[in-house]
C-alpha cells in the first residue's frame, strides 16, 4: 500500500534541505522527501573531496529539481584569497543561467560581484560567516542577503531573537556533524598538512588521535590519546520546537555522505516534519526516529549548542571507537508483481532467516524474514556475501525500485 502524507499548503512549512554530492545523490534526497539540496561546483566549494558538480551538472540538477517542485542551491563559500577570484564573474552568470535557486556564500565580495555585474542569483548566507546575533543578520539582509544560515554554536534564544527581530529567513543545522571549531574558523589543517579547511581541504586534525604528555613535556606511554573531537549533531528530540520558533529551513550536513545515509536521515525527518503537520508526531514516534538515526552513523550524536552550552559529553577527549555497521544490506532493482519476486542489489552480507526491514518513500517501513535466497541465474545461495551481486527472493509484499533493505532494529 502505497503511504499517503497530508502536505499542508501553507507558506511557512518548514524546508528540510538535504545534501548532494553528486547527481545520484541528488536523486536519493528528493526521492526520499527533501524539500531542497544543495550542491558544490568544481569551483569556489569547500568540500573538495567530494565528487562536486560540473556547470552541465548543475544545469542537470536544476532542470530535474524543477520538474518535481524541488530546489536546488550551490555553495560559493571558500575564504576567497586574491588568487580564487579569477574566473568568479563567469561562474556566478553560469549559474545564472541554469537558473539555481540560490548561492550560499561567506563572502561579502560576492555580494557586490552579483550586483555590479546584474547577475540575477539569490544569496544565503553560508554558515562559515559564522552569523549568531541580530545585528549581524541585519547587516547581511541590509546587503541583500534573503537567508542566513545561523552559526551551528547557537541557542535557541539566539535562534529565536533572530528570527523574531531581523524578520529575515533563518536556516539551521539539524542533523550531521560538528566542527571543533566555529564553522569556517579552523585553521588547525592549514598548520598541520598545508590543506586549507576554508578552501575545499579540511584534513580534519580534530578527528586525530595525539600522545599525552606529562608536565615536563615527556610523551606518557599509555594506550589512551587524546583528540578534540565533538560528537555529531540530531535534532530530533527538538523538531517541534524548532518548527514552532519559526526557522524556515533545517539543514542536514553531509556532502559526502553515502546513498543509504542520505536516504535513511532525509526519510526519518521527512517523517516526523509530516508528523508534526498532521499532529501525529508523538514521544513514541521520536524514540522510534532517534534508533533509526543512532543506527545509520557510528559516531554519538547530542543536541549540542541549541538548549545549553555543551560540556564534556559533548566531545571525544579520550579517543573514541567509530564502527561502522553493516545495516545496509541492498537496493531494490525490480519487483515482479506476477511472481511476487523482488530483485536487489546486495550491500552487505545477509542470509536466509535474518531478520530485516525494507523501507522506501512509497512505503510504510515493514520487517521480514529473509527467505530462500537465488543468485541472477536462479542459483540457491547459502549466503550473500559478494557486494554489488544481483540477489531475488520471493516477497508478498510490494516495494518498489530504490527502496532499501536493511538489518532491522532491536
Amino acid at each position: 500500500m502505497k503511504k499517503q502524507y497530508t502536505r499542508w499548503k501553507t507558506m511557512n512549512k518548514v524546508e528540510l534541505l538535504a545534501p548532494s554530492g553528486s547527481l545520484d545523490r541528488l536523486k536519493i534526497a528528493f526521492l526520499y522527501g527533501a524539500d531542497a539540496v544543495y550542491i558544490g561546483g568544481r569551483n569556489f566549494s569547500l568540500r573538495a573531496n567530494a565528487t562536486n558538480f560540473s556547470i552541465e551538472e548543475i544545469f542537470d540538477a536544476c532542470s530535474y529539481a524543477h520538474n518535481i517542485n524541488k530546489k536546488v542551491y550551490v555553495t560559493v563559500n571558500i575564504i576567497f584569497h586574491n588568487d580564487n577570484i579569477e574566473g568568479l564573474v563567469d561562474y556566478l552568470k553560469e549559474l545564472e543561467a541554469c537558473k539555481v535557486d540560490a548561492i550560499i556564500s561567506s563572502d561579502p565580495m560576492i555580494i557586490d560581484v552579483i550586483k555590479e555585474n546584474n547577475i540575477n542569483l539569490k544569496i544565503h548566507l553560508s554558515t562559515q560567516m559564522s552569523c549568531a546575533n541580530t545585528k549581524s543578520a541585519l547587516f547581511f539582509k541590509d546587503l541583500g542577503v534573503e537567508r542566513v544560515v545561523l552559526a551551528r554554536e547557537c541557542s535557541r534564544e539566539n535562534i529565536k531573537s533572530i528570527i523574531d527581530n531581523a524578520k529575515i529567513e533563518v536556516e539551521t543545522f539539524v542533523h550531521g556533524a560538528m566542527c571543533s571549531s566555529y564553522s569556517g574558523r579552523c585553521v588547525l589543517s592549514n598548520y598541520f598538512t598545508k590543506r586549507d579547511a576554508n578552501r575545499g581541504g579540511c584534513a580534519q586534525i580534530c578527528r586525530w588521535t595525539f600522545d599525552l604528555c606529562d608536565k615536563n613535556k615527556n610523551i606518557i606511554e599509555s594506550d589512551t590519546k587524546f583528540t578534540m573531537s565533538t560528537k555529531d549533531l540530531s535534532m530530533i528530540d527538538n523538531l517541534k520546537d524548532m518548527i514552532d520558533i519559526g526557522i524556515t529551513s533545517l539543514k542536514i550536513e553531509g556532502r559526502m555522505r553515502s546513498n543509504y545515509y542520505i536516504a535513511t536521515v532525509v526519510s526519518t525527518y521527512r517523517e516526523a516534519i509530516d508528523n508534526y503537520y498532521n499532529n501525529t508526531l508523538t514521544e513514541e514516534k521520536i524514540a522510534y526516529y532517534k534508533k533509526v538515526l543512532n543506527r545509520v552513523a557510528n559516531r554519538e550524536s547530542i543536541s549540542q549548542f541549541y538548549n545549553n552550552f555543551p560540556g564534556v559529553e559533548g566531545q571525544y577527549f579520550l579517543g573514541r571507537q567509530e564502527i561502522s555497521n553493516q545495516d545496509f544490506l541492498g537496493v531494490v532493482l525490480d519487483y515482479d508483481n506476477d511472481n511476487h519476486i523482488v530483485t536487489l542489489v546486495q550491500k552487505n552480507y545477509f542470509k536466509p532467516k535474518d531478520k530485516v526491514s525494507m523501507f522506501g518513500p512509497s512505503i510504510e517501513t515493514f520487517d521480514f524474514e529473509i527467505p530462500n535466497i537465488y543468485d541472477i541465474d536462479n542459483n540457491k545461495l547459502e549466503v550473500a556475501r559478494h557486494p554489488e551481486e544481483i540477489i531475488k527472493f520471493k516477497l508478498d509484499k510490494k516495494v518498489y525500485k530504490d527502496d532499501i533493505m536493511r538489518v532491522k532494529l532491536d
